[in-house]
């Protein structure tokens, strides 16, 4: 397993951030396999497109292999969330989540040099595609579909709020760090749910690495620990959290966790 300590996320590509982490949190995430899977497909997708000299026409034909001729989409019927965010995974089912499409199809795009960037809206991760003296693209990365703006305001109303509107900065190019965080907060949290706590700790250790001071994380750190029955280590993060937010409403509910304990550690000893 990779060493947190020397890794500065600022300097790797999207890409090379994600290998990196998922070698950090999983011993057996199967790299060199992933590495030549992704080749292979880079090979073919770039004889696909050669036929055409537009980029816009060069992507287009792109998504087409991407969705049709490789299958690639949403993930559907009874699945473990992690299992639709794992790279590895996802290359064998084709079967993944927003961000883990998102962030094959741009590698692929990235590596024929097709203008694709990553767009954290609020709801999902989207692609953009900037074309000289055209249109940009928005591109749903679940089925490839061109979005346009009502569709997006639509999520909006639908997923955050009856009276959100849709902001231009809500388009603008994301960083990587921000896409790779996204991405670990959603695995972490589908590690919570599915009792994989060790792993979710890793993911949560590497997250502390990119924001050290984040009370959120030190909170869902402390609550790791309370699974795995480290009370010592889980008390200091939970009162670090309380300590640091106590007008967050969570504060409250988190009190009772540290009281519950504090009672266990008394009847232990």
């Amino acid at each position: 397993m990779k060493s947190l300590s020397n890794i500065d996320f600022s300097k790797l590509s999207l890409f090379e951030s994600i290998i990196t982490a998922s070698q950090i949190i999983r011993e057996d995430f199967p790299t060199n396999s992933v590495l030549s899977e992704l080749n292979n497909r880079i090979q073919e997708a770039e004889s696909y497109i050669s036929s055409e000299y537009e980029p816009n026409r060069q992507l287009e034909k792109l998504l087409e292999l991407f969705y049709i001729h490789w299958n690639f989409g949403g993930a559907s019927g009874v699945y473990k969330l992690s299992d639709a965010l794992w790279i590895d995974n996802v290359l064998k089912t084709r079967q993944g989540t927003a961000v883990s499409l998102g962030i094959v199809l741009l590698h692929i795009a990235q590596e024929l040099k097709l203008p694709l960037n990553p767009v954290v809206f609020p709801t999902q991760l989207i692609l953009r595609a900037d074309w000289i003296n055209k249109k940009k693209w928005l591109i749903n990365p679940f089925n490839g579909d061109i979005l346009d703006k009502h569709t997006l305001e639509v999520w909006l109303k639908g997923n955050i709020s009856p009276t959100a509107e849709l902001y231009e900065n809500d388009l603008y190019k994301a960083e990587s760090i921000t896409v790779i965080r996204k991405m670990l907060d959603i695995l972490k949290s589908a590690l919570m749910e599915e009792k994989k706590m060790e792993l979710a700790l890793n993911v949560t250790n590497l997250l502390l690495q990119i924001d050290p001071n984040n009370p959120y994380e030190i909170r869902d750190r402390g609550l790791i620990y309370a699974q795995l029955e480290c009370n010592h280590v889980a008390l200091t993060d939970l009162i670090y959290f309380v300590e640091h937010c106590p007008e967050d409403p969570i504060s409250e509910i988190i009190k009772i966790q540290i009281h519950s304990i504090e009672q266990k550690k008394v009847i232990l000893h």
